[in-house]
């Protein structure tokens, strides 16, 4: 994980940031107990954040079990936030274009720690098929994006918290392999993950840019590996460099 520089007077503003992330969409509800020990802070100082993030409706609480949970004022910021997404606006008809094309879902992805974050996605049109959910995090080391990413950003690499978990029994997680790949990814332009994040589950990734050549995040391609054979997730990946070169701005 990179290091960053906490400005003075803003240890607070980052305390309550981080008991804000402990919330996931698998554990959705925490008490004030849990949320003291997961962050490491003392119950008064959890209390006091608490109260303040209840205060602007960024937390809720759970009536029947006093439990805290996201609230209204997240869900506002996180529409604003997906609306005013510039790439997001931008790559919706390259996604759509994508999906029709290969048959296959397309989604935009983006970094968030050792994560990628589902910005956006366009569904399969084949009953079987890949579908997940905008929101959805998924752990970077096993995704094609998140390979693509760790290949091409400049500090990529800083995006990987030992011990990387299996999440599959081919899912990568010994360093010298998992540098092999990026070595590999670096070569042709683009990711790839084979059964390694779901079993019966394959994706290809490629990042995209800023104006400046700044690794913005990917976009992917993926579904049932019964489909993804060797040789077209050579033709998706390809197909996937191209789009992804069209949605680099110009200036």
């Amino acid at each position: 994980m990179r290091e960053t520089v906490v400005p003075q007077g803003a240890q607070a503003a980052l305390r309550a940031i981080r008991l804000l992330k402990l919330f996931t969409s698998e554990v959705p509800e925490l008490h004030l107990a849990e949320l003291a020990d997961m962050s490491g802070l003392n119950k008064t100082t959890t209390h006091r954040l608490l109260q303040a993030l209840l205060s602007e409706e960024l937390l809720d609480r759970n009536p029947a079990n006093s439990a805290y949970r996201l609230g209204p004022g997240m869900m506002a910021l996180g529409v604003q936030a997906l609306s005013g997404n510039q790439l997001r606006v931008r790559a919706r008809p390259l996604l759509k274009k994508l999906a029709e094309e290969t048959g296959e879902t397309a989604t935009l992805e983006v970094p968030v720690d050792d994560t990628m974050l589902i910005l956006d996605e366009v569904t399969s049109k084949h009953l079987l098929g890949a579908s997940g959910n905008v929101g959805t995090r998924w752990p970077i080391h096993a995704t094609s994006t998140g390979k693509a990413l760790i290949a091409f950003e400049q500090n990529g690499p800083d995006r990987l918290r030992p011990p990387l978990l299996p999440l599959t029994s081919r899912t990568i997680i010994e360093h010298a392999a998992l540098q092999q790949q990026l070595s590999d990814i670096r070569r042709r332009g683009f990711a790839e993950t084979v059964d390694e994040l779901e079993d019966g589950f394959s994706g290809v990734g490629a990042v995209v840019r800023g104006s400046m050549g700044e690794v913005l995040g990917a976009l992917s391609i993926c579904g049932p590996s019964s489909r993804l054979s060797d040789s077209r997730r050579a033709q998706l990946g390809a197909a996937l460099c191209t789009a992804a070169t069209r949605l680099q701005p110009r200036y």
